[in-house]
Protein backbone atom coordinates (compact mmCIF):
# COMPACT_ATOMS: atom_id res chain seq x y z
CA UNK A 1 0.00 0.00 0.00
CA UNK A 2 1.41 3.48 -0.89
CA UNK A 3 2.57 5.48 2.09
CA UNK A 4 2.89 9.29 2.23
CA UNK A 5 6.11 10.84 3.63
CA UNK A 6 6.34 12.32 7.09
CA UNK A 7 4.49 15.62 7.26
CA UNK A 8 1.85 14.63 4.73
CA UNK A 9 -1.56 16.11 5.41
CA UNK A 10 -3.24 12.77 4.76
CA UNK A 11 -2.67 9.21 5.84
CA UNK A 12 -2.01 6.25 3.55
CA UNK A 13 -4.32 5.98 0.58
CA UNK A 14 -6.65 2.96 0.80
CA UNK A 15 -6.06 0.40 -1.93
CA UNK A 16 -8.36 1.10 -4.84
CA UNK A 17 -9.20 4.65 -3.70
CA UNK A 18 -10.49 6.97 -6.40
CA UNK A 19 -11.14 10.66 -6.88
CA UNK A 20 -13.73 12.55 -8.87
CA UNK A 21 -12.69 14.52 -11.90
CA UNK A 22 -14.25 16.25 -14.86
CA UNK A 23 -13.63 14.91 -18.34
CA UNK A 24 -14.99 12.10 -20.49
CA UNK A 25 -15.23 8.33 -20.81
CA UNK A 26 -15.25 8.29 -24.59
CA UNK A 27 -14.23 10.78 -27.26
CA UNK A 28 -16.82 12.90 -28.98
CA UNK A 29 -18.63 16.20 -28.70
CA UNK A 30 -19.72 18.27 -25.73
CA UNK A 31 -22.43 15.73 -24.96
CA UNK A 32 -19.65 13.32 -23.89
CA UNK A 33 -18.49 15.56 -21.04
CA UNK A 34 -19.10 14.09 -17.59
CA UNK A 35 -17.75 13.67 -14.09
CA UNK A 36 -15.58 10.58 -13.90
CA UNK A 37 -13.86 8.47 -11.26
CA UNK A 38 -10.12 7.90 -11.65
CA UNK A 39 -7.53 6.29 -9.34
CA UNK A 40 -6.27 8.65 -6.65
CA UNK A 41 -2.74 9.59 -7.78
CA UNK A 42 0.27 9.02 -5.55
CA UNK A 43 3.56 10.91 -6.00
CA UNK A 44 6.64 8.96 -6.99
CA UNK A 45 10.16 9.62 -5.75
CA UNK A 46 10.64 12.93 -7.55
CA UNK A 47 7.00 13.97 -7.80
CA UNK A 48 4.62 16.26 -5.94
CA UNK A 49 0.92 15.93 -5.36
CA UNK A 50 -1.01 19.19 -5.49
CA UNK A 51 -4.42 19.66 -3.97
CA UNK A 52 -6.05 21.60 -6.77
CA UNK A 53 -7.93 24.76 -5.81
CA UNK A 54 -8.47 26.02 -9.36
CA UNK A 55 -7.99 24.50 -12.80
CA UNK A 56 -7.77 26.32 -16.13
CA UNK A 57 -9.28 25.12 -19.39
CA UNK A 58 -7.89 25.75 -22.87
CA UNK A 59 -9.11 25.02 -26.38
CA UNK A 60 -6.74 22.06 -26.18
CA UNK A 61 -9.31 20.44 -23.88
CA UNK A 62 -11.91 20.62 -26.60
CA UNK A 63 -9.50 19.00 -29.06
CA UNK A 64 -8.60 16.30 -26.52
CA UNK A 65 -12.29 15.59 -25.98
CA UNK A 66 -12.80 15.18 -29.71
CA UNK A 67 -9.71 13.03 -30.10
CA UNK A 68 -6.33 14.17 -31.43
CA UNK A 69 -4.81 12.01 -34.17
CA UNK A 70 -1.84 10.08 -32.79
CA UNK A 71 -2.63 10.84 -29.14
CA UNK A 72 -3.99 7.99 -27.02
CA UNK A 73 -5.38 8.73 -23.55
CA UNK A 74 -6.36 6.52 -20.66
CA UNK A 75 -10.12 6.37 -20.24
CA UNK A 76 -11.84 7.74 -18.33
CA UNK A 77 -9.84 10.92 -18.85
CA UNK A 78 -9.67 14.10 -16.74
CA UNK A 79 -9.32 17.39 -18.62
CA UNK A 80 -7.41 20.56 -17.68
CA UNK A 81 -3.77 21.51 -18.27
CA UNK A 82 -3.45 24.37 -15.80
CA UNK A 83 -3.72 24.17 -12.06
CA UNK A 84 -2.99 26.08 -8.86
CA UNK A 85 -3.37 24.88 -5.31
CA UNK A 86 -1.44 23.71 -2.29
CA UNK A 87 1.20 21.03 -1.78
CA UNK A 88 -0.54 17.95 -0.40
CA UNK A 89 2.15 15.28 -0.49
CA UNK A 90 5.72 14.97 -1.75
CA UNK A 91 7.92 12.12 -2.89
CA UNK A 92 11.30 11.33 -1.37
CA UNK A 93 13.03 14.11 -3.34
CA UNK A 94 10.46 16.85 -2.83
CA UNK A 95 11.15 17.82 0.78
CA UNK A 96 12.14 21.39 -0.05
CA UNK A 97 8.40 21.99 -0.47
CA UNK A 98 6.16 22.46 2.54
CA UNK A 99 2.78 20.78 2.81
CA UNK A 100 0.21 23.55 2.38
CA UNK A 101 2.50 25.79 0.31
CA UNK A 102 0.69 27.76 -2.44
CA UNK A 103 1.92 26.59 -5.84
CA UNK A 104 1.09 26.36 -9.51
CA UNK A 105 2.25 23.78 -12.02
CA UNK A 106 4.00 23.92 -15.37
CA UNK A 107 1.86 21.71 -17.64
CA UNK A 108 4.75 20.86 -19.99
CA UNK A 109 6.57 17.63 -19.06
CA UNK A 110 9.96 16.69 -20.52
CA UNK A 111 12.02 13.56 -19.89
CA UNK A 112 15.27 15.30 -18.88
CA UNK A 113 17.44 12.68 -20.57
CA UNK A 114 17.17 13.14 -24.35
CA UNK A 115 19.64 15.11 -26.43
CA UNK A 116 17.44 18.22 -26.47
CA UNK A 117 16.96 18.17 -22.70
CA UNK A 118 20.70 17.76 -22.11
CA UNK A 119 21.20 20.83 -24.29
CA UNK A 120 18.67 22.76 -22.15
CA UNK A 121 16.15 22.78 -25.00
CA UNK A 122 13.43 21.00 -23.05
CA UNK A 123 10.61 22.29 -25.25
CA UNK A 124 12.11 20.22 -28.08
CA UNK A 125 12.14 17.01 -26.02
CA UNK A 126 11.20 14.01 -28.17
CA UNK A 127 9.02 12.74 -25.33
CA UNK A 128 7.39 16.07 -24.47
CA UNK A 129 3.93 15.71 -22.98
CA UNK A 130 1.22 18.10 -21.81
CA UNK A 131 -0.81 17.63 -18.64
CA UNK A 132 -4.44 17.03 -19.55
CA UNK A 133 -3.62 15.96 -23.09
CA UNK A 134 -1.18 13.09 -22.68
CA UNK A 135 -1.74 12.59 -18.93
CA UNK A 136 -4.65 12.94 -16.54
CA UNK A 137 -5.52 16.60 -16.11
CA UNK A 138 -6.04 19.12 -13.34
CA UNK A 139 -9.85 19.29 -13.13
CA UNK A 140 -9.89 17.00 -10.11
CA UNK A 141 -8.98 16.96 -6.43
CA UNK A 142 -5.30 16.03 -6.86
CA UNK A 143 -2.72 16.45 -9.62
CA UNK A 144 0.69 14.76 -9.55
CA UNK A 145 3.59 16.22 -11.54
CA UNK A 146 7.40 16.07 -11.37
CA UNK A 147 8.96 18.27 -8.67
CA UNK A 148 10.66 20.38 -11.36
CA UNK A 149 7.21 21.34 -12.69
CA UNK A 150 6.08 22.95 -9.43
CA UNK A 151 6.64 26.64 -8.69
CA UNK A 152 5.51 28.96 -5.89
CA UNK A 153 2.35 30.85 -6.74
CA UNK A 154 3.23 34.57 -6.90
CA UNK A 155 1.81 36.25 -3.81
CA UNK A 156 -0.17 38.82 -5.77
CA UNK A 157 -2.17 36.09 -7.55
CA UNK A 158 -5.24 34.23 -6.35
CA UNK A 159 -5.58 30.52 -7.10
CA UNK A 160 -7.97 31.32 -9.96
CA UNK A 161 -5.50 33.81 -11.44
CA UNK A 162 -2.68 31.30 -11.02
CA UNK A 163 -4.68 28.70 -12.93
CA UNK A 164 -5.07 31.24 -15.76
CA UNK A 165 -1.32 31.63 -16.23
CA UNK A 166 0.79 28.62 -17.23
CA UNK A 167 -0.10 27.27 -20.68
CA UNK A 168 -1.03 30.54 -22.37
CA UNK A 169 1.78 32.68 -21.00
CA UNK A 170 4.56 30.18 -21.56
CA UNK A 171 3.24 29.59 -25.09
CA UNK A 172 3.16 33.32 -25.87
CA UNK A 173 6.58 33.92 -24.29
CA UNK A 174 8.41 31.25 -26.24
CA UNK A 175 6.60 32.02 -29.50
CA UNK A 176 7.42 35.72 -29.37
CA UNK A 177 10.76 35.91 -27.57
CA UNK A 178 12.56 32.65 -28.36
CA UNK A 179 11.09 31.47 -31.66
CA UNK A 180 9.87 34.79 -33.07
CA UNK A 181 12.91 36.77 -31.88
CA UNK A 182 10.86 39.91 -31.27
CA UNK A 183 13.03 42.96 -30.73
CA UNK A 184 12.23 46.46 -29.49
CA UNK A 185 10.64 48.46 -32.29
CA UNK A 186 9.28 45.45 -34.20
CA UNK A 187 5.76 45.63 -35.60
CA UNK A 188 3.82 42.66 -34.22
CA UNK A 189 0.33 41.59 -35.25
CA UNK A 190 -1.81 39.34 -33.03
CA UNK A 191 -4.45 37.48 -35.06
CA UNK A 192 -7.53 37.18 -32.88
CA UNK A 193 -8.28 39.00 -29.67
CA UNK A 194 -10.32 37.00 -27.22
CA UNK A 195 -8.48 33.76 -26.46
CA UNK A 196 -6.23 33.26 -23.48
CA UNK A 197 -3.08 33.01 -25.60
CA UNK A 198 -3.95 36.22 -27.49
CA UNK A 199 -4.45 38.19 -24.28
CA UNK A 200 -1.09 36.92 -23.04
CA UNK A 201 0.61 37.62 -26.37
CA UNK A 202 -0.44 41.28 -26.38
CA UNK A 203 1.21 41.79 -23.01
CA UNK A 204 4.36 39.81 -23.84
CA UNK A 205 4.90 41.64 -27.15
CA UNK A 206 4.56 45.02 -25.43
CA UNK A 207 6.95 43.92 -22.68
CA UNK A 208 9.48 43.05 -25.39
CA UNK A 209 9.19 46.58 -26.79
CA UNK A 210 7.11 45.90 -29.90
CA UNK A 211 4.41 48.00 -31.50
CA UNK A 212 1.35 45.75 -31.34
CA UNK A 213 -1.76 45.57 -33.51
CA UNK A 214 -4.63 43.21 -32.71
CA UNK A 215 -6.68 41.98 -35.66
CA UNK A 216 -10.22 40.85 -34.94
CA UNK A 217 -13.79 40.87 -36.22
CA UNK A 218 -15.04 41.95 -32.77
CA UNK A 219 -14.91 45.67 -31.90
CA UNK A 220 -15.60 44.90 -28.25
CA UNK A 221 -12.65 42.50 -28.02
CA UNK A 222 -10.52 45.00 -29.89
CA UNK A 223 -11.27 47.69 -27.32
CA UNK A 224 -10.42 45.32 -24.51
CA UNK A 225 -7.13 44.45 -26.22
CA UNK A 226 -6.31 48.17 -26.36
CA UNK A 227 -6.90 48.32 -22.61
CA UNK A 228 -4.33 45.52 -22.22
CA UNK A 229 -1.72 47.67 -23.98
CA UNK A 230 -2.17 47.04 -27.71
CA UNK A 231 -1.25 50.05 -29.85
CA UNK A 232 -3.92 49.46 -32.48
CA UNK A 233 -7.08 47.51 -33.09
CA UNK A 234 -7.62 46.63 -36.74
CA UNK A 235 -11.15 45.42 -37.52
CA UNK A 236 -11.46 42.93 -40.36
CA UNK A 237 -14.35 41.63 -42.42
CA UNK A 238 -14.83 40.14 -45.86
CA UNK A 239 -14.16 43.52 -47.49
CA UNK A 240 -11.20 44.33 -45.26
CA UNK A 241 -9.10 41.16 -45.01
CA UNK A 242 -6.23 40.63 -42.61
CA UNK A 243 -3.36 41.20 -45.04
CA UNK A 244 -4.84 44.42 -46.40
CA UNK A 245 -5.43 46.07 -43.01
CA UNK A 246 -1.94 45.09 -41.84
CA UNK A 247 -0.41 46.45 -45.03
CA UNK A 248 -2.18 49.75 -44.41
CA UNK A 249 -1.19 49.81 -40.73
CA UNK A 250 2.49 49.47 -41.63
CA UNK A 251 2.28 51.99 -44.50
CA UNK A 252 3.00 49.17 -46.95
CA UNK A 253 6.18 48.07 -45.16
CA UNK A 254 4.76 44.84 -43.79
CA UNK A 255 4.71 43.28 -40.33
CA UNK A 256 7.87 42.01 -38.67
CA UNK A 257 6.00 39.22 -36.88
CA UNK A 258 2.50 37.81 -37.16
CA UNK A 259 1.32 35.70 -34.19
CA UNK A 260 -1.22 33.28 -35.67
CA UNK A 261 -3.20 30.73 -33.69
CA UNK A 262 -6.12 30.50 -36.11
CA UNK A 263 -4.50 28.41 -38.85
CA UNK A 264 -6.21 27.49 -42.09
CA UNK A 265 -8.37 30.58 -42.76
CA UNK A 266 -5.66 33.14 -41.91
CA UNK A 267 -2.17 31.74 -42.47
CA UNK A 268 -1.85 32.61 -46.17
CA UNK A 269 -2.92 36.18 -45.47
CA UNK A 270 -0.56 36.35 -42.48
CA UNK A 271 2.31 35.45 -44.82
CA UNK A 272 1.23 38.10 -47.33
CA UNK A 273 1.30 40.70 -44.55
CA UNK A 274 4.96 40.12 -43.66
CA UNK A 275 7.78 42.58 -44.19
CA UNK A 276 11.03 41.56 -45.84
CA UNK A 277 12.63 39.18 -43.38
CA UNK A 278 9.34 38.94 -41.49
CA UNK A 279 8.20 35.95 -39.50
CA UNK A 280 4.87 34.21 -39.00
CA UNK A 281 4.82 32.20 -35.79
CA UNK A 282 2.11 29.53 -35.69
CA UNK A 283 1.06 28.27 -32.25
CA UNK A 284 -2.24 26.60 -33.08
CA UNK A 285 -4.87 25.80 -35.66
CA UNK A 286 -8.15 26.54 -33.90
CA UNK A 287 -10.03 27.05 -37.19
CA UNK A 288 -8.36 24.36 -39.28
CA UNK A 289 -4.98 22.65 -39.83
CA UNK A 290 -4.55 22.89 -43.61
CA UNK A 291 -3.81 25.87 -45.84
CA UNK A 292 -3.29 26.71 -49.52
CA UNK A 293 -0.13 28.82 -49.60
CA UNK A 294 1.65 30.65 -52.43
CA UNK A 295 5.28 30.08 -51.42
CA UNK A 296 6.60 32.76 -53.76
CA UNK A 297 5.88 35.35 -51.08
CA UNK A 298 8.16 33.47 -48.70
CA UNK A 299 11.27 33.40 -50.84
CA UNK A 300 10.82 36.83 -52.44
CA UNK A 301 10.44 38.56 -49.07
CA UNK A 302 12.83 36.14 -47.39
CA UNK A 303 10.13 35.58 -44.83
CA UNK A 304 9.64 32.48 -42.68
CA UNK A 305 6.91 30.44 -41.03
CA UNK A 306 7.92 29.11 -37.63
CA UNK A 307 6.09 26.72 -35.36
CA UNK A 308 6.11 27.01 -31.57
CA UNK A 309 4.60 24.90 -28.81
CA UNK A 310 4.67 25.43 -25.04
CA UNK A 311 8.06 26.31 -23.49
CA UNK A 312 10.97 25.09 -21.39
CA UNK A 313 11.54 25.63 -17.65
CA UNK A 314 13.78 28.70 -18.08
CA UNK A 315 11.14 30.42 -20.20
CA UNK A 316 8.45 29.45 -17.70
CA UNK A 317 10.46 30.99 -14.86
CA UNK A 318 10.95 34.19 -16.88
CA UNK A 319 7.19 34.47 -17.24
CA UNK A 320 6.64 33.93 -13.52
CA UNK A 321 9.17 36.62 -12.60
CA UNK A 322 7.26 39.17 -14.70
CA UNK A 323 3.95 38.05 -13.21
CA UNK A 324 5.37 38.37 -9.70
CA UNK A 325 6.48 41.93 -10.47
CA UNK A 326 3.17 42.87 -12.06
CA UNK A 327 4.58 43.47 -15.55
CA UNK A 328 2.32 40.71 -16.84
CA UNK A 329 -1.13 39.86 -15.51
CA UNK A 330 -3.53 37.00 -16.10
CA UNK A 331 -6.79 37.77 -17.85
CA UNK A 332 -9.67 35.71 -16.45
CA UNK A 333 -12.83 35.52 -18.53
CA UNK A 334 -14.85 33.67 -15.91
CA UNK A 335 -14.57 31.49 -12.83
CA UNK A 336 -17.05 28.61 -12.77
CA UNK A 337 -17.77 26.32 -9.79
CA UNK A 338 -16.51 22.78 -10.30
CA UNK A 339 -20.04 21.37 -10.31
CA UNK A 340 -20.75 23.47 -13.42
CA UNK A 341 -17.54 22.54 -15.25
CA UNK A 342 -19.46 21.57 -18.40
CA UNK A 343 -20.48 25.23 -18.77
CA UNK A 344 -16.82 26.20 -18.80
CA UNK A 345 -16.03 23.97 -21.79
CA UNK A 346 -19.09 25.24 -23.65
CA UNK A 347 -18.06 28.86 -23.11
CA UNK A 348 -15.34 28.54 -25.75
CA UNK A 349 -18.18 28.98 -28.26
CA UNK A 350 -19.30 32.29 -26.73
CA UNK A 351 -18.71 35.32 -28.99
CA UNK A 352 -17.76 37.50 -26.00
CA UNK A 353 -15.07 35.16 -24.63
CA UNK A 354 -12.04 37.16 -23.46
CA UNK A 355 -9.27 35.51 -21.48
CA UNK A 356 -9.02 32.24 -19.59
CA UNK A 357 -11.83 30.06 -18.30
CA UNK A 358 -11.22 28.71 -14.80
CA UNK A 359 -13.07 26.19 -12.65
CA UNK A 360 -12.90 26.60 -8.87
CA UNK A 361 -12.61 23.46 -6.77
CA UNK A 362 -11.84 25.08 -3.41
CA UNK A 363 -12.15 28.64 -2.00
CA UNK A 364 -9.21 31.02 -2.31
Amino acid sequence: MPRGPAGSSRGPTPKGASVRGFGFSEHGGLDRLSFVEVPEPEPGTDEVRIRVHAAGFNRLDRFTLGGIPGVTVDLPHVLGSDGAGTVDRVGDQGHDLRVGERVLLNPGIWDGTCEACRAHQEALCRNYRIVGEHTQGTATEFAVVPRRNVRPLPGRLSFAEGAAVPLVFETAWRALKTVGEVRAGDRVAIVGAGGGVATAAVQVAKLLGASVAVVSRSPDKGERALALGADAFLPIDDDHPLDRVLWQWTEKKGVDLVFDSVGGPTLARSVRATARGGRVVVIGATAGPTVDLDIRTLFWRQASIRGSTMAGPTEFDEVLSHLADGRLRPVVDSVVPFERAAEALKRFDAPDLFGKIVVSLLPG
